[in-house]
């Protein structure tokens, strides 16, 4: 919060970290409310006068979070219709025009192309400018209206948009990030949890006792009548703020809806088996006061009137954090009597409070008070403001342990992220000894590894004689984070490979990213607190529960998931991963036939032959033939290693690099070249013109003076004759770049896999092979292409000569894929994977 008008930071409105990484000690919760009414400078019984109101307001500002800045539609429409790629394109068109324009003042009858190419290159930015400017508008509206959707319609649109995927990425950008991911920093409950508690353990008369969930309660292991358990029973009836939701009667009581936390109904349910119609109970013990839990205190209390007619009187109970709890409890209640909370006693507590955390479970310490009727008689006017009643030296009188079991996909998760070099750390605001034994039981510390704990344990020796480095795995208390400077930070998230932070803040989270991303991580975290909102900020990817998160940390973050499900963050770095891929391979493929498309103009330019390859036919390949093939590999399944590989490195591994340049133009695309030239020369070789006989001929061949050129046989051709030939070399050129264009599809489906393993089933990429080869036929013996595009029809046999040529392609990228498997790391790797 910013007061007394001081600034924000001083480089431009940006938000000072240090001063969000600060932990605000507050009190407004605990003060009296006549110190608060005159803090706050506020009156609930007068209200404020409208000028004091206005006054308020304009010093403040409304009681609303206030917007991000958003981007003017008219700057995100040019930014689409002119930034990055457009340019060039609007570039190429206006040259184009240009080039028509000269030729045009130039020449009688100049030749259409520059023009036609110009047209078609400013309609096609236009049209991918509006359609992008149109996609990104409906993503901004998905996200508003995201916001005020109940978690029904979420999965609705889970169920639409995002398959089973589960997560909703609000730009483009996020998604390639993901894939990039090498930290995931995650919360405990409800994400790598179910967020559904049920009792498992309760602790009273000194001994640990498993809890019975069953109907019929046939599994009881205690007595029902002892004092032990009826005093623990009726504190955890009573304290608690938790309902059934009305209409339920005839479902099992452990389905049943309620209000109130997952702790709380966990509770409720266990005691409405055990003893039965809990809301009749409290009925008939009124709460008369009450003190609400809040995340200072870590404690509820609540006053009861007691039920006994003859002797009136008044109960407390308290329940919260247990060593809150004993901290504020002077006797012990054992075996029907009260006894001094000793040393011992303390020791059995440990023990007890050790041995239920270390099975996962949250545990909740339990006490009460019966107030003296002398002091308290009846009709006492409790205050929970002024707090007129004792709240130290209580009665403690047991604990109740709830597990809150691990989600079923997660630990296979853990383990995808690691064997893709992922580092998952968990961040929880649970007890340390709770937080590890999840930690365990998802993987995110192995099996094998130890702790620094685990470590003295087994030697029997002081923590402090422990070598930290000795230690794999870390489980670090916020207090400890607290302590630590910087370069400790960096050392203990260098050293450690499975670390867990306990008894964390939200503000120490920010801190815990900061860290990562000083040690070169791709950071996503989890947060669904408003409080996280910096640290999800701060994140390469801030990731939002969308079922049980805040509005403002879905402001904040990058992604959200429909599911508050960790498995769903793995499933979106895979998703990353292959979204990465297949961009790289539609690049791939599309690169690959401007080898060919090029070198005939080099050649026409250099060996002064007749133009092999018309400009109008180089559209139809860009706009045509390629266009369907190259969305397809958009659609191609993930390869085996996807999940296998270390995260990419976004400052080295980009999109296109040198790799993948020397296998598109400098291997794959002169075998398309090739394939290219043969199919013209066997052409023009069986019309008269043989190879050598056409070198240096080409300013004869393009005068239209010159009506009896003779070919290698003596043959005259006309003008006329010769364009009509070499139209046709054309139309060929064209059929055998889309037929070498087959075979780079199919190599350009895996990078690393031979295709036997990939196999045919991209259904789009089998329609893209028809859909070219269709287009191709299509255009060469479609009546009166060759008056609109200058493509003449060819013969049968003419089709053929280029098919060798993409056999040698399917075989060499075979081979080299067979090496690069067989030798992993080696030079055809180094060299050829892209």
């Amino acid at each position: 919060m910013v007061q007394d008008g001081k600034a924000k930071s001083a480089k431009k409105g940006k938000p000072d970290l240090d001063d969000l990484k600060q932990e605000v000690t507050m009190d407004e919760h605990i003060i009296p409310l006549r110190d608060l009414y005159q803090r706050l400078g506020s009156n609930p019984d007068r209200g404020l006068t409208s000028n004091k109101a206005k006054e308020v307001l304009a010093r403040d500002g409304p009681n609303a979070l206030t917007p991000p800045k958003k981007t003017p539609e008219w700057v995100k429409f040019c930014k689409n219709l002119f930034g990055g790629f457009a340019l060039l394109l609007w570039i190429g068109a206006v040259l184009c025009f240009i080039a028509y324009s000269i030729q045009a003042s130039t020449f009688e009858e100049a030749p259409d192309d520059n023009l036609y190419l110009g047209i078609v290159l400013s309609v096609v930015v236009i049209v991918t400018g509006v359609f992008s400017y149109y996609q990104e508008a409906k993503s901004s509206k998905i996200m508003e209206s995201f916001k005020n959707m109940v978690p029904q319609v979420c999965l609705t649109l889970t169920a639409k948009r995002m398959a089973s995927k589960n997560c909703l990425v609000k730009n483009l950008e996020a998604v390639e990030t993901l894939g990039s991911t090498s930290t995931i920093c995650s919360d405990k409950t409800g994400t790598l949890t179910q967020n559904r508690m049920t009792v498992a353990h309760m602790w009273f008369d000194n001994q640990i006792i498993e809890a019975d969930t069953t109907e019929d309660q046939s599994g009881v292991q205690y007595d029902k009548s002892s004092p032990g358990w009826t005093a623990l029973s009726r504190a955890a009836c009573l304290c608690s703020r938790a309902e059934f939701k009305p209409g339920q009667d005839s479902i099992h009581i452990l389905k049943r809806d309620c209000t109130g936390d997952a702790s709380e109904s966990a509770i409720l349910k266990c005691m409405e088996l055990a003893v039965g119609d809990i809301m009749g109970y409290r009925r008939k013990n009124p709460k008369v006061c009450e003190i609400p839990f809040n995340s200072t205190n870590k404690y509820h209390v609540t006053i009861h009137e007691t039920n006994d007619q003859k002797d009136p009187s008044y109960l407390l109970c308290m329940k919260g954090a247990p060593e809150r709890i004993l901290e504020r409890c002077s006797t012990i209640f054992i075996g029907g009597k009260d006894k001094i909370l000793d040393e011992e006693m303390k020791d059995a507590f440990n023990n007890a409070y050790l041995e239920l955390g270390g099975l996962g479970e949250r545990v909740i310490g339990f006490c009460d008070f019966p107030l003296p009727p002398d002091q308290f008689p009846h009709g006492y006017p409790f205050d929970a403001d002024e707090q007129n009643f004792p709240l130290n030296n209580l009665r403690f009188i047991g604990l109740v342990a709830m597990i809150d079991p691990p989600r079923a996909a997660v630990p296979d998760a853990v383990a995808k992220c690691r064997s893709a070099g992922i580092k998952v750390i968990m961040v929880t605001g649970d007890h340390p000894i709770t937080a590890a034994a999840i930690a365990k039981s998802v993987g995110i510390i192995s099996e094998g590894n130890e702790t620094v704990e685990d470590i003295a344990m087994r030697l029997d020796i002081p923590i402090d004689e422990v070598d930290p480095r000795d230690a794999k795995a870390a489980v670090i208390h916020g207090g400890q984070l607290r302590d630590m400077t910087s370069e400790e930070l960096d050392e203990l998230l260098r050293e450690h490979t499975e670390i867990v932070f306990a008894r964390t803040s939200p503000q120490q989270k920010l801190i815990i990213v900061e860290g990562c991303q000083r040690q070169g991580a791709i950071v996503a975290v989890t947060g669904d607190g408003v409080n996280d909102s910096p640290a999800l900020k701060k994140a390469d990817i801030g990731v939002a529960m969308g079922i049980a998160g805040s509005d403002v940390s879905k402001q904040a973050a990058d992604m959200i998931l429909l599911d508050d499900n960790f498995a769903s963050i793995v499933t979106g770095v895979e998703e990353g991963r292959l979204i990465f891929d297949n961009l790289k391979k539609s690049i791939a493929y599309t690169l690959t036939s401007n080898i060919p498309e090029i070198t005939p103009f080099l050649f026409f330019i250099l060996a002064d032959v007749p133009l092999p390859l018309g400009t109008v036919t180089i559209l139809c390949i860009d706009l045509g033939t390629d266009m369907v093939p190259a969305i397809s590999l958009a659609y191609e399944h993930a390869e085996s290693d996807i999940m296998k590989r270390q995260p990419r490195n976004p400052k080295k591994d980009k999109l296109v690099n040198e790799r993948l340049i020397s296998m598109a133009y400098g291997q794959i695309g002169f075998m398309q070249a090739a394939a290219g030239f043969f199919v013209y020369f066997v052409i023009m070789a069986e019309n008269g013109f043989m190879p050598s006989y056409l070198l240096g001929l080409r300013s004869q061949w393009d005068s239209k003076a010159v009506n009896d050129l003779k070919d290698s046989f003596g043959q005259e051709w006309t003008y006329f004759h010769r364009k009509t030939l070499e139209y046709t070399c054309h139309t060929a050129f064209f059929v055998s770049i889309v037929i070498v264009q087959w075979a780079d599809l199919i190599i350009c489906k895996t990078r690393r896999n031979s295709i036997v393993h990939q196999g045919m089933t991209n259904h789009i990429l089998n329609f893209g092979l028809l859909f070219e080869t269709a287009m191709a036929a299509f255009l060469s013996y479609c009546p009166g292409m060759d008056k609109g595009l200058r493509m003449f029809p060819l013969k049968i046999n003419w089709w053929f000569p280029a098919i060798p040529f993409s056999i040698l392609i399917f075989v060499y990228d075979e081979l080299r894929r067979f090496i690069l498997r067989r030798n992993p790391g080696g030079w055809v790797e180094m060299e050829t994977y892209y």
